[in-house]
């Protein structure tokens, strides 16, 4: 069956089994995460220059990065289950992807223009709310579109686009300079030419490539996906509902609140550092979230709990994940924590630790930082070459050991940069950063989607993205801190210690049970 007559259920008959997508199908329903990820790349390599630019000083380059993982830990589940939902003559997924495009390519014209620090720090909030509604759906139309025997060859699709794209994103103001003629210097309180100019080509490239998977992309229905997987949804239906009660709700509530509370008071009479304020209002939160689900389900004890609305059920659905994507979530975690202290910490460690500089107006300082820029285009550039060897590597020597053996080049990627000097030779760790970006963006998602509900597909990738976000909160909340009471205040400590998190992330794959679809 073709992508442009998937849609076409009531024409003709539905398949027994899901039908298989040939190579350009699966590269046209990927191709938006060019853009995508050009959207993302231009954020981490130039956000943490904009603010220094603005007066930010480095100890609050990570709180003022919170707005990056916080939306996503509210906008991906909601989107997730929104398009659950939804049905219309767009499909179920690609409606998000239009509107979280449109919203994301303004806000990167915006975002260059920023006058001031707080409005910069808005204006990133935007940003990746825009990015995030675009971005949640992919990973289950993945999930949705392809059968079981395929999924990692379109998530390792979608980390090759990421790849491409992020390479050409974060190489375009060195590019710019180096080539156009370009300023890549402003006057103080000032962003440089490059920089804005980067931010507007990659504002077109997110549009038009999320658009073209929008035009040549269709998908299924829901009751196509119903015929597809009623063989997995009846064997779901005769598993014994494992429930929680409104008891265990209620309680659960009051305890979350009080250990908020209790770590807040604890901040506050010792006079912790104020980022820690980031961890004791979201253990606090849950409290609340808990008792909306305890009252709803006093309310409504004999209605389905499908109808209890979309905070019961993102909530309910993270108490009961699958096995084993609890213990994957234990993957992200470590995978993801390393993940953010590269990208907020890489400009200030390069400059400082080898370009000899912390003055963010000084040549020095704005080479060293389009040095970063073509640093992180080159883990890209390896990670799109990472994305066509993962599928053989996988199945040559399993999944799990593929991922680890990824994760450990990464590790030791990250950590060699306090070894070596030469500013030069630092694209060569990055060759291990690629390989375990590309395989962070698919493996894990592989094995994820031979355990999840088809019908819940949307939800649950949403809920996944916690265990992406939780860790960079948490590294938002203390890296700062350990920094400055371990390290003097070194950011070349946080490049290492992201490098020891990926290899323990690496360790964590091989405990996870594996579905027979994900061998």
């Amino acid at each position: 069956m073709s992508a442009n007559n998937q849609n076409n259920q009531t024409l003709s008959p539905i398949p027994n089994t899901q039908p298989q997508l040939n190579f350009w199908q699966i590269f046209n329903m990927c191709f938006g995460f060019l853009g995508i990820q050009f959207g993302f790349a231009l954020q981490n390599a130039n956000v943490s220059r904009i603010f220094q630019t603005l007066g930010a000083d480095i100890e609050a380059i990570p709180i003022l990065w919170i707005a990056a993982p916080l939306t996503g830990l509210i906008v991906q589940p909601i989107i997730g289950y929104l398009s659950d939902n939804t049905w219309n003559v767009l499909g179920r997924r690609r409606p998000y992807f239009l509107i979280g495009a449109v919203l994301t390519t303004l806000s990167l014209f915006v975002m260059p223009h920023s006058p001031t620090l707080w409005i910069a720090a808005g204006m990133l909030w935007i940003m990746d709310a825009s990015i995030n509604i675009a971005m949640e759906p992919f990973r289950a139309f993945v999930g949705d579109n392809l059968p079981q025997n395929q999924r990692t060859q379109g998530y390792a699709m979608q980390s090759f686009f990421i790849g491409i794209g992020a390479v050409i994103a974060s190489a375009l103001p060195y590019i710019l300079t180096n080539y156009f003629d370009v300023t890549n210097t402003a006057p103080a309180g000032e962003i440089a030419d490059s920089v804005r100019y980067a931010f507007y080509f990659g504002g077109a490239v997110l549009f038009l490539s999320v658009g073209w998977t929008v035009i040549s992309t269709k998908e299924y229905s829901p009751q196509e996906l119903a015929h597809f997987h009623q063989q997995e949804s009846a064997q779901q239906h005769l598993q014994p509902a494992n429930t929680r009660t409104v008891n265990q709700y209620r309680n659960g509530a009051f305890v979350w609140m009080a250990i908020g509370a209790i770590f807040t008071a604890a901040i506050i009479v010792n006079d912790l550092d104020k980022q820690l304020y980031i961890l004791s209002l979201g253990i606090f939160s849950f409290g609340p979230l808990q008792l909306i689900c305890s009252i709803k389900l006093a309310n409504k004890l004999q209605q389905p709990r499908s109808s209890l609305g979309l905070v019961f059920n993102v909530v309910d659905d993270l108490f009961h994940m699958p096995k084993a994507m609890r213990q994957l979530a234990v993957v992200q975690f470590f995978a993801w924590f390393a993940l953010f202290a590269m990208w907020i910490y890489t400009t200030a460690a390069v400059t400082a630790h080898h370009y000899g500089t912390t003055d963010v107006v000084s040549q020095a300082y704005n080479d060293g930082a389009d040095w970063v820029g073509m640093l992180f285009a080159s883990y890209n550039g390896f990670a799109a070459i990472a994305a066509i060897i993962i599928p053989f590597l996988a199945k040559a020597v399993g999944i799990k050991l593929t991922h680890t053996i990824n994760m450990f080049l990464g590790g030791i990627g990250l950590i060699s940069f306090y070894f070596i000097q030469d500013p030069t030779q630092l694209w060569i760790p990055m060759i291990g950063v690629g390989f375990a970006w590309a395989s962070i963006l698919s493996v894990p998602y592989a094995m994820l989607s031979g355990v999840l509900p088809p019908q819940k597909m949307g939800v649950y990738m949403g809920i996944f993205n916690f265990f992406i976000v939780i860790p960079q909160l948490l590294a938002a909340s203390i890296l700062g801190l350990l920094l400055k009471l371990f390290f003097d205040g070194q950011p070349i400590y946080a490049v290492v210690l992201g490098g020891i998190f990926m290899m323990v992330s690496g360790i964590a794959v091989l405990f996870v049970d594996q579905n027979k679809h994900t061998q």
